[in-house]
């Protein structure tokens, strides 16, 4: 039997280990010169946005949600077609996650269903670029009108995308990465915020490190010696080592080749699946360079579970992406109900995630293709659950 193929793996080279052993010899593994390297290195992919290394995609909410000034009372508009930390990190700050739907051809937050979902206690309304799609950016800061909310982006899918010729991490206030393995580049766990404002991005630093005041000018008691150092705001511990920003940078040099390789395999995919009844491809904008993460198509008719099952059995590792956050029990104790977001909960419904990765050859491509063509051919058609 073939080996398993799954749908996101990463890749690392010699290039990446001789970068990770060169810091294990070194004096810092860790709040060293590794970490302000990769920070200046993702900035510029951020169009110079200043960023914070943190030590995963959702220590990066979290983070950002606190820089945000997040707590009890606020709400945080969500759409329900994100992994569930997007919502799950602003609730642990004691806030109210309204969820808002998504548009139906990239899955990405609906501006209309945000502008219905604004009220008075709105802290912050939280786009996702979905598969690596970004959201209407422009759209959406139209709804805010210039009010009080703050604009994040949940671009774990999406380091390398742009948005009107503009690059994902200036498009919004702040902006959250996640550098798992099935991401686009990967710090084994990691993650990043970026700030467009100097001072979001010093809150994000202090929280990501307990909160610490190293800097005299900022501390009250600056007098008390070199050791000195103060506690204003309570952070957390979501450093970055630098034994993972050297992976990261690494990776960050060959960013440019895996952005290039998932879109020739989406291409690929969107022409062997143009005419396979049963299935559509994924949507996108024509103002959008998505970093394509994910490729998922639909399938009709009722026939996704069939399909996922006989394509498993294959040794094809597809993936649903994902169950309507509101739908978790945890959300559904307090008091979320399904039906809320039809388009997201209808995409659910058939949503499969193809294999994509920058080390898929066209050859597994074409087993995965010949692998949904006798999955579909073989699944009843029956009435969407």
């Amino acid at each position: 039997m073939m080996a398993m193929l799954p749908y996101g793996r990463q890749s690392v080279t010699d290039d990446d280990v001789a970068a990770v052993v060169a810091v294990l010899r070194s004096d810092w593994l860790t709040t060293g010169p590794q970490v302000d390297a990769f920070e200046a290195d993702l900035a510029g992919w951020t169009g110079g946005v200043g960023c914070a290394a943190v030590s995963n995609g959702t220590a990066a909410l979290h983070v950002a949600y606190a820089a945000a000034g997040v707590g009890p009372g606020d709400e945080v508009v969500v759409p329900p077609m994100t992994f569930a930390a997007t919502a799950s990190t602003a609730v642990a700050l004691g806030a109210r996650v309204v969820f808002a739907d998504v548009e139906p051809e990239t899955y990405t937050l609906d501006p209309a269903a945000v502008g219905a979902a604004l009220t008075g206690r709105t802290k912050v309304v939280a786009a996702v670029d979905y598969a690596g799609h970004p959201a209407d950016y422009d759209a959406l800061r139209a709804v805010l009108g210039g009010g009080d909310p703050l604009l994040l982006a949940d671009a774990a899918h999406s380091i390398g995308a742009a948005y009107h010729g503009r690059p994902v991490g200036s498009l919004a206030d702040l902006t959250t990465f996640s550098f798992f393995p099935t991401k686009n580049l990967t710090t084994a766990e990691g993650g990043a915020v970026a700030a467009v404002s100097p001072a979001l991005l010093e809150r994000a630093r202090r929280f990501r490190n307990h909160g610490l005041v190293r800097e005299r000018a900022a501390q009250r008691w600056p007098d008390e010696g070199g050791w000195h150092q103060e506690i204003h705001e309570f952070g957390l511990n979501y450093r970055l080592p630098d034994v993972l920003c050297a992976l990261g940078r690494s990776q960050l040099r060959r960013l440019p080749r895996f952005l290039d390789r998932r879109a020739e395999l989406v291409a690929r995919y969107d022409e062997a699946l143009a005419d396979l009844p049963g299935v559509s491809v994924p949507g996108r904008r024509s103002w959008a360079e998505p970093a394509w993460h994910l490729y998922p198509i639909r399938v009709h008719e009722g026939r996704r579970r069939a399909v996922y099952d006989a394509m498993r059995a294959a040794g094809i590792g597809v993936q649903v992406n994902y169950v309507p956050v509101h739908w978790h029990p945890a959300f559904a104790e307090l008091g979320y109900r399904r039906g809320s977001c039809p388009v997201a909960e209808g995409f659910y419904a058939e949503q499969l995630s193809l294999p994509l990765f920058p080390d898929l050859t066209d050859a597994d491509q074409d087993r995965v293709v010949d692998a949904l063509a006798a999955a579909l051919h073989a699944a009843p058609a029956r009435a969407a659950a």
